[in-house]
């Protein structure tokens, strides 16, 4: 006799409702195990996607990822002339919003050299930029097509978007956008008119707009990135960092908070799910006392009172794990942030599903063990 097949057999409702129910709860623990893997993923892409080998920054700072950094544009020529770098590149890093069809969008720019380390590494659609200025290429999640002219800065320059990529993102969701440094610096530090006007009556003269956020450097495999990195260092007004250490800044420092919150929220869930759980089967063994009597009048050893508990809670666990992954995979594209569901961290959730299903169980298992055969005879009678 298993009481699953029991609960199926005579009330395929409940069982049904049950099992959607918490197979939701489980689908939400899955999605949370997700974002918690994009925002890990999202916050080291772009590091990744420069490919670099050092980060040269401004000094006593930790990168343009952790903190501004800012850098004179000529720093790159230094950088290419030290022994062991291979090829350079300048990069700048912001934040810009605009309108597409009356519509707002926020995009996170990235100024590159074309031909150097720092541009866009993989296109899905279109090519990469040509010209020199007022060309884009943006992720699909901005929703912009090929072709299609974008408003930007405080003087609406018309860029047109030639390029296309897939899941970059940053971590904060924003997708990324590629254009020319000189176009980035030019967002970056041009004024509106009116300011514009304004700083020349007070007689301003203007400041350089030739500043970058970092150097991107690949290092030449015949050399050690640690002793071209103690070269730059020796430079006063400059940071080498490593790729390593650029990850390690961004894994463990910038996205730390986020990843307390997420972390916390999952064992919140884990807890509520536990609970759920066991009411459940409690709730589920309470209504078959009478069953568990009479098999206890005809003998039946607690062993096999117990297995009966909790091939309930496996299979009501296993079920609802299963349902709520496919409602995950079903919905992931359509989920406001990028989920990563790798397969270890499905795996880990489904043997943290297993465990709650075999704690939860203990409610059911010590209400089982209590029940009295002689409720047989007094229900029969």
């Amino acid at each position: 006799m298993n009481l699953a097949y029991r609960d199926i057999k005579h009330n395929l409702l409940r069982f049904v409702l049950t099992n959607f129910g918490l197979s939701l709860l489980l689908g939400i623990v899955i999605m949370i195990t997700g974002v918690y893997g994009g925002l890990i993923d999202d916050a080291l892409k772009q590091a990744r996607a420069a490919n670099a080998d050092l980060w040269v920054v401004e000094a006593g700072t930790n990168g343009p990822f952790a903190e501004s950094s800012r850098i004179p544009g000529d720093t790159r020529e230094l950088v290419s002339r030290v022994y062991g770098v291979a090829r350079a590149g300048s990069v700048t890093y912001q934040s810009v919003q605009t309108e597409v069809n009356g519509r707002p969008l926020r995009m996170y720019l990235i100024g590159f050299e074309p031909g150097r380390p720092g541009g866009p590494h993989r296109l899905v659609a279109g090519r990469e930029i040509l010209r020199s200025h007022y060309e884009m290429v943006a992720d699909r999640s901005t929703g912009l097509n090929l072709g299609q002219e974008v408003a930007l800065g405080t003087r609406g320059h018309q860029f047109t978007v030639v390029g296309l990529m897939q899941n970059e993102v940053t971590s904060s969701g924003d997708p990324v956008a590629y254009i020319t440094l000189r176009d980035a610096q030019q967002l970056q530090f041009e004024l509106a008119p009116p300011a514009s006007r304004r700083e020349k009556a007070r007689g301003s003269n203007g400041e350089t707009n030739d500043q970058v956020n970092a150097i991107i450097a690949k290092v030449s495999p015949n050399v050690k990135v640690d002793e071209v990195a103690a070269a730059l260092s020796r430079w006063k007004h400059l940071t080498a960092l490593t790729q390593d250490q650029q990850e390690t800044l961004l894994s463990k420092y910038v996205i730390e908070r986020a990843r307390k919150q997420q972390g916390l929220i999952m064992v919140l869930l884990v807890i509520v799910s536990a609970v759920i759980i066991a009411l459940i089967v409690y709730t589920l063994t309470m209504d078959k006392v009478r069953s568990i009597a009479t098999l206890k009048f005809v003998g039946a050893p607690d062993r096999t009172i117990v297995g009966l508990i909790v091939q309930q809670a496996l299979s009501m666990g296993i079920f609802s794990y299963f349902a709520g992954l496919a409602l995950v995979l079903v919905f992931k594209p359509y989920f406001p942030r990028r989920l990563v569901l790798d397969p270890e961290s499905i795996i880990i959730v489904f043997f943290i599903t297993i465990g709650i299903c075999l704690a939860a169980s203990t409610m059911g298992i010590r209400l089982a063990l209590k029940v009295d055969p002689a409720e047989a005879l007094a229900s029969s009678g």
